[in-house]
């Protein structure tokens, strides 16, 4: 038997790396968190807010089986390796492990994995550490935060409004959404009109009056202008300048996500998953190697080791002509640089070389990544970029173009950038004789309002504004679209009433505390706890203090909102018909209870799918109150299982969950396992 045992979070990894280490590992794997807080106590937390906010962890529903074959792996091996994720959370996850296995302090070592390749992985082996309970009570600070707001604004949510949760990060961006819808529905159009003469090769516009800039408000003005104008234009200036364009730095968590959301169509949540797997490992011809680096990161740096190797391979490919220098970025305050980049583990494995190896979806991100990663090594394209000032009785306008002169990085990167060339003619031979127009064209137009935030947009702005971690963002997105808090309208957010209302709410009674600059100031401190400027205790009882008045106060004077009226009306007195909670879900009733006792009986009959796995009872297909469909036993609410995808009807062999069908993949609906 192995004398050493390696516990990683995922139980594909696992199979790569034991690979990789040959005869004297076993690799297993936890499946993720192992324990989280209980949902007892007082108010449910499963913290103990008199004691000191102690918390009370126990195992995760459906982990005991993987906690007991894990308790058994420990006591059968000599040295324990603790190689969870390499960030917050994965320190966490391993001081988990340590606690709840009984791991003893002189048998463990901490293992981190920056990319699953055979060298990485074993060099890994030559800096072993222990865990950093610093950043331990960092992420258990947040969790801990994260409980006391989510459970107890839920809970006032749920019962004086339609909403069905809050959060400490997601109702800010929440208000984020709702706060530019109310600047749209207040924005007020302005009239303008724009001047722009037509010749055979470019367009000019006009854009002052004595070399001083005009605005033209109103048709008339713009009429005016006209009527003082010929069709003959003579060049008043020309400048031309060569000009760099330089690449962006590599990814980080935020870019990939925003870059995957505009370039691919693929959602934050969508993109993670799949830079999961391509971290992780995947099946090539003679190996299982990770792709690329590990993608939860906030840091642009290279290593001096691939950029070597990329500069080697930009010479030999393209030549030393195209060899540039690391590109950077001004360093965010709270940018922890615990990582590299998102970059491949090697240069040399383009996209092409694994493309028959991978989805179409992971190929497209691949790519994306390999590129943006090669592009930022090399050289500046370079533009010739020329404006043309056009003069005609004493109007001048404006025409401006750009040609390429040297592709630089754009050899490798046109595909994700917009990099057209808008040539204009030989100027300089017409300083003499100017431009015939073939026409001078008025235009109406009116200022817009602030657009709505995409998926992108918004990940930017969170960012910004330093709300959340970069690895929380595809969380937040996902769980603001699930409560039915916001809809895709032509792919940007719209907040929904349930999602003003919520919104509203919280800010008549939360102002102080759901908002960006306390969220932001929130984030800074939950990062100081790692760097020991701050402890956790102190943090969480300063925000206990300020937040539990507040909280007695909504409670107390918050007004609840009568239930939903579905435009329907009862056929038994005629009075509105609403939307009821009931024990068993939701129910459509007559809002003159008790007086008239009418409720509705269910239209749609259930769809019997395939058996319960947890009680043997049937899980049967099922619409939500918005029609939208999911699956869930029939012994609600004694079984409480549920998925928004269609069951199979068969258990996962590695943890015994429910196989579920999404887009043609059968997969587990709790762990990674694949059919």
């Amino acid at each position: 038997m192995a004398k050493n045992l390696v516990i990683v979070e995922s139980p594909s990894k696992s199979r790569t790396i034991e690979k990789y280490l040959g005869s004297d590992y076993k690799v297993v794997s936890s499946k993720g968190h192992i324990r989280d807080l209980a949902t007892t106590g007082k108010y449910g937390l499963g913290v103990d807010i008199e004691n000191d906010f102690k918390p009370n962890y126990i195992p995760v529903e459906g982990k005991t089986k993987t906690i007991n074959d894990l308790k058994k792996e420990v006591k059968a091996h000599e040295m324990i390796y603790l190689a969870t994720d390499p960030d917050r959370e994965g320190e966490a996850i391993a001081w988990h492990l340590k606690d709840e296995l009984g791991i003893k302090e002189d048998n463990y070592g901490r293992v981190l994995f920056h990319e699953i390749t055979k060298d990485k992985v074993i060099d890994a082996f030559k800096s072993i550490g222990k865990i950093d309970y610093d950043l331990v009570h960092s992420q258990e600070a947040r969790r801990i935060l994260d409980r006391i707001i989510g459970f107890r604004l839920s809970k006032l949510m749920r019962s004086k409004t339609g909403g069905k949760s809050a959060g400490r990060v997601q109702s800010v961006a929440l208000k984020l959404i709702v706060d530019r819808e109310r600047e749209i529905e207040a924005f007020v159009p302005v009239e303008y009109w724009t001047i722009t003469a037509i010749f055979k090769e470019f367009e000019a516009k006009l854009f002052a009056y004595n070399h001083k800039d005009i605005e033209i408000s109103t048709e008339a003005e713009a009429d005016d202008i006209l009527s003082k104008l010929s069709n003959k234009f003579l060049i008043d200036s020309i400048e031309t300048k060569l000009k760099n364009k330089k690449a962006k730095p590599p990814f980080i968590t935020s870019t990939l996500q925003q870059e995957a959301v505009n370039k691919l169509n693929f959602t934050s949540k969508k993109t993670m998953s799949i830079a999961q797997k391509l971290y992780e490992g995947i099946d090539l011809k003679s190996e299982t190697v990770g792709l690329i680096t590990y993608m939860r990161t906030d840091s642009v740096r290279l290593s001096d080791e691939f950029i070597k190797a990329g500069y080697a391979y930009i010479n030999e490919k393209y030549g030393k002509d195209y060899v540039g220098y690391v590109k950077t970025t001004k360093k965010k305050e709270n940018v922890q640089d615990a990582h590299e980049a998102i970059r491949p583990t090697s240069i040399n494995r383009t996209p092409e070389s694994v493309k028959e190896y991978l989805s179409t979806d992971e190929y497209k991100l691949y790519s994306m990544i390999y590129y943006r990663a090669l592009a930022s090594l090399m050289a500046d394209a370079k533009v010739n970029a020329t404006t043309v000032v056009l003069d005609n009785n004493n109007y001048q306008f404006k025409a401006t173009g750009q040609v390429l002169v040297f592709d630089g990085y754009l050899k490798v990167y046109k595909d994700y950038e917009s990099s057209e060339d808008k040539i204009l003619p030989d100027m300089e031979k017409n300083r003499e004789t100017g431009f015939i127009s073939e026409s001078i064209e008025k235009e109406q137009h009116f200022t817009q309002p602030p657009s709505r935030y995409t998926e992108a947009k918004l990940i930017k702005e969170m960012e910004d504004l330093g709300i959340g971690r970069p690895s929380t963002y595809a969380t937040i997105i996902d769980t603001i679209k699930e409560r039915e808090y916001v809809i895709l309208d032509d792919k940007k957010f719209k907040p929904t009433e349930i999602g003003i209302e919520t919104t509203d709410k919280l800010q008549e009674f939360f102002k102080d505390i759901i908002n960006v600059e306390y969220t932001a100031k929130m984030e800074k401190e939950l990062d100081e706890i790692a760097d020991q400027k701050i402890t956790e205790l102190e943090i969480l009882r300063k925000f206990y203090d300020e937040f539990d008045p507040l909280l007695k106060k909504a409670f107390t004077e918050m007004e609840k909102a009568g239930p939903e009226e579905t435009g329907e009306t009862c056929p038994e007195c005629g009075s509105p018909l609403v939307i009821r909670k009931g024990k068993y879900g939701e129910f459509v009733a007559c809002s003159n209870y008790p007086k008239c006792k009418y409720i509705k009986k269910e239209q749609k009959e259930s769809k019997d799918i395939c058996k319960c796995p947890k009680c043997g009872g049937t899980i049967i297909e099922r619409t939500t109150k918005k029609g939208k469909t999911f699956y869930g036993c029939s012994n609600y609410p004694k079984c409480k299982l549920a998925s928004w995808d269609l069951p199979t009807g068969e258990l996962c062999p590695e943890c015994k969950s429910l196989l579920v069908e999404k887009n043609g993949t059968i997969k587990c609906s709790n762990c990674d396992y694949e059919k």
